[in-house]
């Protein structure tokens, strides 16, 4: 029998956290809350939850800064609850790790449409990765596809969030063709990208800049204006013993 995913909703607002707990939980999620950073820790040293849910205003430590310590240990989907209308909210929060964001106030049913879709691609992410070769090199970097880390020979090591990790191997599987925003908005939040967002370049300009691969002379990742994003960069695929 297959265990629920386990949800973490932080939010300050009691309301909310009741809400989300009742609307998640007929959903056949089990749902555990906090409500500020502190009793986040305290849920997070009792239990692994599948996904988080979290609040940017909160007393005490805000959701950005929750959202990157979380981020230097753990790779859990994380979508980011923000003021409406507010975009810095939102691409500050991409920025810094989050893999989704929904404005206040929101649906219960779009904020579980969203959950849905990220837990797939996430399972789908982990599924993929047990299929093909663990490790995959470009340029001076090689890619480790079962813990998300991208290594150099000199020893610099970075672990990927879920969203630059998804992003990264949406290019690498369509090598030398131009991959849209939409495409990426699509792969990433599972819904075609608005003419105005910021979410795409966010990304884009932040896996670029992990990568130490530069814009106007990219040898990785090439802007082809009006078209999309080309991974341009040669890709090898190493297999091991344990992938044969």
């Amino acid at each position: 029998m297959q265990l629920s995913k386990q949800i973490l909703v932080v939010d300050d607002d009691q309301s909310i956290r009741e809400l989300l707990s009742e609307y998640l939980a007929k959903a056949s999620f089990d749902v555990i809350s906090a409500e500020d950073g502190v009793s986040m820790a305290e849920r997070l040293k009792e239990s692994q939850p599948d996904l988080i849910i979290l609040d940017v205003m909160l007393p005490g430590d805000d959701g950005f800064i929750l959202c990157q310590r979380i981020r230097k240990t753990s790779n859990v989907p994380i979508i980011m609850l923000t003021a409406n209308s507010d975009e810095m909210d939102r691409v500050l929060g991409l920025e810094i790790g989050a893999d989704d964001y929904i404005a206040k106030p929101f649906s219960p049913r779009e904020l579980l449409a969203r959950v849905k879709a990220l837990l797939r691609r996430s399972t789908f992410i982990q599924e993929e990765s047990t299929a093909k070769p663990r490790f995959i090199k470009f340029a001076d970097w090689t890619l480790d596809t079962l813990q998300h880390k991208v290594s150099r020979e000199n020893g610099e090591l970075l672990t990927l969030t879920g969203a630059d990790y998804q992003l990264l191997m949406l290019l690498i599987a369509n090598p030398n063709k131009a991959v849209s925003r939409d495409d990426i908005c699509q792969e990433l939040h599972g819904r075609k990208a608005f003419a105005n967002e910021r979410a795409i370049d966010v990304h884009l300009s932040r896996l670029r800049q992990h990568l130490g691969d530069d814009a106007k002379q990219p040898q990785i990742i090439k802007t082809v204006r009006g078209a999309g994003y080309v991974f341009i960069a040669e890709i090898e695929f190493i297999k091991t013993e344990s992938d044969t």
